[in-house]
């Protein structure tokens, strides 16, 4: 079969309020982190397996608090009493500069009366932060935790994900696919991706058929 000329153009992810899906899951997280106000000593810790939804909720939260975005390893000007939301902080370690730059921010931001949402795919107890003073502010962070999804969040996670990406698929495939793909958040975006990215290089549509072979390919490797 014919293989048409494609573009790997990143999808672009809907992240609103209205989209997010609170399911078992992840409703606990979505609790504390809507409960910003009184999280203790002003900061939280979002934590999560890749893909879980954890820069939705982290963005969701920026947008009806204000709060700034900072990139890793960044110390942005903020104006008094600024939240502000890191992710991925668990990638931080070993970094001199970025856990520096965290600390005086985390420092700044709290004695300012902000908030301070951070994130990672495991608790700050499992952070290899070097710097001692980082370690000890980042272990002493309350938790908020998203589990590995049930069936109802991994279907809305699928169903996102062809929604992002503008795809079309039959009505009953989401059904078929939930007991026979791997059960993380991340396998759910790359079956997506790679579907996509198949449908269009044979210009067909994604069937039953074309998902079993992926789900074959994704099994082999």
């Amino acid at each position: 079969m014919a293989r048409q000329l494609t573009f790997d153009l990143p999808a672009r992810p809907a992240l609103g309020r209205n989209d997010f899906y609170v399911a078992p899951a992840n409703a606990e997280a979505a609790r504390l982190v809507s409960g910003w106000r009184d999280w203790p000593e002003g900061k939280l810790a979002l934590i999560g397996p890749a893909g879980c939804g954890k820069t939705h909720l982290a963005r969701v939260w920026a947008a009806e608090t204000g709060a700034v975005l900072v990139a890793p390893g960044t110390r942005p000007a903020l104006p008094p009493g600024a939240h502000a939301v890191v992710e991925d902080v668990d990638r931080l370690a070993g970094d001199a500069a970025a856990e520096e730059a965290l600390f005086h921010l985390h420092n700044e931001v709290l004695a300012q009366g902000g908030r301070l949402l951070v994130s990672g795919r495991v608790p700050p107890s499992g952070w290899p932060v070097a710097l001692p003073d980082l370690a000890s502010r980042m272990q002493a962070t309350a938790l908020a935790r998203i589990a590995p999804p049930d069936d109802a969040l991994l279907a809305a996670v699928l169903l996102k994900h062809f929604s992002d990406r503008q795809l079309l698929a039959p009505r009953d495939l989401v059904p078929w696919l939930l007991p026979r793909m791997p059960r993380s958040f991340a396998a759910a975006a790359e079956l997506v991706a790679r579907l996509d990215a198949e449908a269009l290089a044979e210009a067909r549509a994604v069937t039953r058929s074309l998902a079993q072979r992926v789900l074959d390919e994704m099994g082999a490797e």
